[in-house]
């Protein structure tokens, strides 16, 4: 779990200079294969925070009610686990979406001149000059910070009326 985590508690720029230090000598430097398996392993930590909260208040013997129904395990995953824990779910990968989308370190290590991700251009431009452009995108990710968190309330309210409902 410590090495699951680790890349919460590591600071960016060391990830992003080691990354860069792994993936240069292997011809990666500057690929989008480089960029993808970095900005998964700097969300896979909140995935794993959040699933494994949501299935410490799983009751297991739904799955065992399901198997004795006759219910395979992929349609016993499908159709009553995956529901029961989709609010942890979906609240890793809204994390995992925003640190991503957030991360300029990184992408400045490993991303080549036609890679050019929303944060890098913004990093761009605040360096060059401050322009309306960047001024209206930096509030509509304002506006998407605030609709993700309103999204992830939602989930948390609904996952205990999930959980209230079963007890």
């Amino acid at each position: 779990m410590a090495l699951v985590i680790s890349p919460m508690v590591v600071p960016v720029v060391i990830i992003g200079v080691a990354s860069y230090l792994f993936f240069a000598p292997l011809g990666l430097g500057n690929s989008f294969f480089s960029l993808i398996v970095v900005h998964a392993v700097l969300g896979v930590p909140f995935v794993i925070i959040t699933v494994s909260a949501t299935l410490q208040g799983f009751n297991h013997n739904l799955v065992r009610a399901a198997a004795s129904l006759g219910a395979s395990p992929l349609t016993a995953f499908r159709r009553v686990t995956l529901p029961l824990i989709a609010p942890g779910v979906i609240s890793g990968a809204l994390f995992a979406f925003a640190t991503s989308f957030d991360e300029v370190v990184v992408t400045l290590f490993l991303a080549g001149p036609e890679q050019a991700t929303l944060p890098r251009q913004m990093f761009s431009g605040i360096r060059e000059n401050l322009s309306p452009t960047i001024a209206a995108a930096a509030t509509l990710l304002i506006a998407f910070s605030v609709i993700l968190l309103l999204t992830l309330e939602w989930l948390r309210g609904r996952s205990e009326k999930l959980r209230t409902a079963q007890v």
